[in-house]
């Protein structure tokens, strides 16, 4: 069994390795200068842009979040998968810092540079399959995923593309059509682009059969609805996460993805697999499609591709990937040399540290623990997830499935207030993500999940075996 080396001894007030890794509460959670701040924010910001834990960080590492009124919290959120190499990572820090020195800018379209090329033949080497590979770099998921519907619906000529239920892909105009859930996504922002067609996902806990029969009857289904309402012949692309991010941490049935990547081959549907949150050791793996030898036509990435900086891409069989003609794909900041010099370091860290185990490491630590909770608190439903990609689905009381997710936002709040970062997510808003760095301590891990434990204590919902 692996075990996490030691955190490096502090070095003085930077973030980063430096940081000292416990948590530490000074004052209420948000104390007052968070709070003079977001008085600030309210003031100047849009109010569009929401906020999970009202606290304003001042510095970051490893697996604590420290804020402006110096409490230091446990971080289970990794800015959303982001920062999965830890804030400030040394090789990180030393690359973009040195990128910074030369220059900042100049459009790769215009006069390109090797690290934009650098990033391209990792992506091509770290992706799954022997094929040729080709990349083209952009800013952010929600950009990688339109860039690869486009190239979809350039190579084949269709224009069809099929996405699913408790999906989500983005925010712009065609990722919110791709986008699953209305609240807080789609709500009002219509109408949407066209021809884009949801199916149902094989999600096992909510199958109406069981999960035994999720796989099977939910790829028959998504078969039958393309090949009946669509038209195999008239589908560009089927564009999915391995494993569903927004949507709830749903792990598609075991047989599901396989079924539809033969599906698609057979059809000459292009498979997209949307890897932008549990891409880059997340799941204990390179890529969560890998878990059952899916390799995709396409690949998206972001969030942990550049140790916090804005970088995503596109990676996909070079026959693909060269359909589209010269200028059709690109942007002004796509593959910025300092994002690029970023993302090279979060890949050299990677590596070295070799966060794939660290990941399946985390899994083997958090998910026992929550097993354990789920055997005693009724509030839990199912625990789920792989390697430091993990989650549990509220359901009220009762022995039924319906979700709960007031106590969702209760166990959350309660987490906060004693220091602890976690996320929410679900269709139903009734499902906690975790989400820690990859380079988190252990002893950080057992003390969040015994707030985690309290929590749930803490709800007035009955504990197992009790009336």
């Amino acid at each position: 069994m692996t075990t996490m080396p030691a955190v490096p001894a502090p070095t003085g007030l930077a973030g980063g390795p430096s940081l000292p890794q416990e948590r530490k509460l000074v004052t209420a959670v948000p104390g007052p200068r968070s709070q003079e701040l977001m008085a600030r924010k309210q003031a100047a910001v849009a109010n569009g842009v929401g906020t999970v834990m009202p606290v304003f960080v001042e510095r970051a590492g490893g697996g604590i979040v420290q804020d402006v009124d110096g409490n230091a919290l446990i971080d289970f959120g990794s800015g959303i998968a982001v920062t999965s190499v830890g804030n400030s990572a040394e090789a990180v820090v030393r690359r973009a810092a040195e990128q910074l020195s030369r220059f900042t800018h100049t459009c790769a379209m215009v006069t390109p540079y090797e690290g934009y090329v650098e990033v391209c033949e990792e992506l091509a080497r770290l992706t799954p399959g022997e094929h040729a590979k080709k990349s083209a770099l952009f800013n952010s998921g929600a950009e990688a995923v339109e860039n690869a519907v486009k190239i979809a619906r350039y190579a084949t000529g269709r224009q069809a593309v099929v996405v699913f239920e408790h999906g989500y892909h983005g925010r712009t105009n065609l990722t919110m059509a791709l986008t699953a859930k209305n609240m807080p996504y789609k709500h009002g922002f219509g109408p949407f682009a066209p021809e884009i067609y949801r199916v149902p996902v094989a999600y096992p806990f909510r199958w109406p059969t069981g999960p035994e029969r999720c796989a099977e009857e939910a790829a028959a289904q998504v078969i039958d609805q393309i090949t009946k309402q669509v038209g195999a012949e008239n589908t560009a692309a089927i564009v999915i996460e391995p494993l569903l991010g927004e949507g709830g941490f749903i792990e598609p049935a075991r047989g599901f993805l396989p079924r539809l990547a033969g599906f698609a081959r057979e059809h000459g549907i292009v498979l997209v697999a949307d890897e932008i949150q549990s891409g880059f050791c997340r799941t204990g793996q390179w890529f969560a499609c890998e878990d059952e030898g899916v390799v995709p036509d396409l690949i998206t990435t972001a969030k942990g591709i550049a140790g916090g900086l804005p970088l995503a891409a596109v990676t996909g069989r070079a026959e693909l990937m060269d359909a589209a003609h010269t200028g059709g794909l690109g942007g002004t900041y796509g593959g910025n040399p300092v994002a690029c010099a970023a993302a090279l370091g979060a890949i050299e860290t990677m590596r070295e540290l070799d966060l794939n185990a660290r990941a399946r490491r985390i899994e083997e630590i958090m998910k026992p623990r929550l097993a354990e909770l789920a055997a005693r608190h009724e509030a839990i439903g199912e625990v789920r997830g792989r390697g430091a990609m993990l989650a549990v689905e509220l359901v009220k009381p009762g022995g039924g499935r319906e979700p709960d997710p007031e106590a969702t936002a209760a166990v959350a709040r309660y987490c906060h207030g004693q220091g602890l970062l976690v996320l929410t997510c679900g269709t139903y808003g009734n499902v906690l993500r975790f989400l820690p760095p990859l380079v988190i301590g252990e002893d950080l891990l057992a003390e969040g999940l015994s707030i985690l434990d309290s929590a749930f204590s803490a709800l007035t919902t009955p504990v197992r075996g009790e009336p």
